[in-house]
């Protein structure tokens, strides 16, 4: 009875204590409480509406401020290795907010958002490739074995086989390569452009392309290697001497291996024309790199490039060039792009070639 006098003291003078009183209350106690108010017809019914409103309050303040505590531990306790950004990026209220989109940046279709989720599935596919094979640079002159996203432009200054005679490709048949699945890579090569200083006349070259399967590789540490198929060809887009004149086709076989700081890059092909074959023949190119790394950025090489011929008006000869290079970075531009440079010489070792000493400059932008 004294906890009832308590509760109708606290319902008239809005004593706040009447929260207190009710949450010691025992089930036992409610009934009494609720028995007893028959005593007081005219509060009943107030009086039971306070006690039922409090006990609920308190009953949802208790399951609150465990639901808070829960969730406060796991937004707070969350590794920011999950978290891709910097460490002060990864902060709960961020990731919150970086979650919820912004209306005013999609359009009624919500095209942007869609457009960023395939960007960055894209992403995820490049990183997967690349931590699913070894990391070496492309050499100079040979095919980089590797799966590689990236944009190069080459440049090559060499002297005719008289020496007196310079010829000046810009472009090498490089281009834009990208990595569309975990185990695919496409090449699309612009054609190059050719300068004579002889009477030649300066013109563009084929335009040309590859696609590189990653059939078996490991990364450093777990076996080190890289096998794979590849196909390429050019079109002819450009007039003799400074295009083909004929469509070709080019199976490779491509492999790798690493030891330590070391690493072999060799690949062996052959380029087919689909046509013209008894002026042009049949080539067989056969091209290693091997490459040491230093503190990650410089990257020295030796290459050696042969080819072989087979019918045509070429037919029995064969030249190997030895090329010596250097290639320097990644440097980090912005985000995913870096930037990577290198040049090296290429000096014939055998009697019959076509040309010699070409210097060459290569530019690439990692990305």
């Amino acid at each position: 009875m004294q906890i009832l006098k308590e509760i109708q003291s606290g319902v008239r003078k809005g004593n706040s204590r009447i929260r207190m009183v009710v949450m010691r209350l025992s089930w036992e106690g409610i009934k009494i409480v609720v028995v007893n108010l028959t005593i007081f017809p005219a509060e009943r019914c107030f009086c039971l509406i306070a006690i039922l409103i409090s006990v609920f309050s308190a009953t949802l303040c208790a399951q609150t401020s465990s639901e808070i505590g829960t969730y406060s531990l796991s937004g707070w306790l969350t590794p920011l290795g999950s978290c891709d950004e910097p460490a002060a990026d990864c902060s709960p209220i961020l990731r919150t907010a970086l979650s919820q989109p912004d209306p005013a940046q999609n359009d009624a279709g919500g095209s942007n958002i869609q457009k960023n989720d395939w960007v960055h599935s894209w992403f995820r596919k490049v990183d997967e490739a690349r931590a699913n094979q070894p990391h070496y640079v492309s050499p100079i002159v040979t095919t980089h074995v590797l799966l590689v996203q990236q944009f190069r432009y080459d440049m090559s200054w060499q002297q005719d086989p008289t020496g007196n005679t310079v010829t000046s490709n810009y472009g090498a048949s490089r281009g834009l390569e990208i990595i569309p699945s975990t185990r695919l890579e496409v090449g699309l090569f612009p054609p190059n452009y050719f300068v004579h200083q002889s009477k030649t006349p300066d013109g563009f070259g084929d335009f040309s392309w590859q696609v590189k399967f990653r059939a078996f590789s490991a990364p450093e540490g777990k076996g080190d290697y890289f096998v794979g198929l590849f196909l390429g060809g050019s079109f002819p887009t450009g007039t003799p001497p400074n295009g083909v004149g004929r469509a070709t086709l080019s199976p490779t076989v491509a492999a790798a291996k690493g030891f330590g700081p070391w690493d072999i890059q060799s690949t062996i092909g052959a380029t087919l024309p689909t046509s013209g074959t008894n002026l042009l023949g049949r080539t067989i190119v056969f091209n290693t790199a091997i490459q040491y790394k230093i503190k990650g950025k410089i990257w020295p090489m030796l290459e050696q490039n042969s080819t072989f011929w087979s019918g045509g008006t070429l037919d029995g000869k064969k030249e190997v060039f030895l090329t010596p290079g250097l290639v320097l970075g990644k440097f980090p531009l912005a985000e995913r792009l870096n930037f990577m440079i290198g040049g090296g010489l290429q000096i014939a070792a055998t009697q019959f070639h076509r040309d010699n000493h070409r210097w060459i400059l290569s530019v690439r932008f990692p990305f």
